[in-house]
């Protein structure tokens, strides 16, 4: 299997998988238990709106190749989307999971946790 050749849908699939389980780690390891807390924290990173603030702040930091994949992503036709999600946001949030998804199956982990780092400071920025 080769990255490159993978659809928007198809890197967006493994990318939300692995930022998902990067983030709840992330919350785990601030020593946060309580469920309720731990489902509403998670959900501010990993949300399409979470996303799209992650992405306004991103976009000049991206190499012309994430550049790229991101808008693969973004631009993948899909017929589903979250009723209660803007278009815009969605798609942006299918671009970053992209994005994600590339950088991890290209096993490109310094960049990956270069990129998660990112968002992770730009979300706690928006909501502290």
């Amino acid at each position: 299997m080769i990255p490159k050749l993978l659809n928007g849908a198809n890197l967006a699939y493994i990318g939300d998988a692995y930022y998902e389980l990067r983030i709840r780690k992330y919350l785990i390891d601030k020593e946060i238990t309580n469920q309720n807390k731990l489902h509403k924290l998670a959900t501010k990173y990993v949300s399409a709106s979470g996303h799209y603030k992650i992405m306004n702040n991103l976009f000049d930091l991206l190499t012309e190749e994430e550049l790229a994949i991101y808008k693969r992503g973004r631009n993948f036709k899909s017929n589903s989307r979250r009723k209660n999600t803007k278009q815009d946001e969605y798609l942006a949030s299918s671009g970053f999971e992209s994005l994600i998804g590339y950088l991890y199956l290209n096993e490109n982990y310094a960049r990956l946790e270069e990129i998660i780092g990112l968002a992770i400071n730009i979300i706690e920025d928006n909501y502290e």
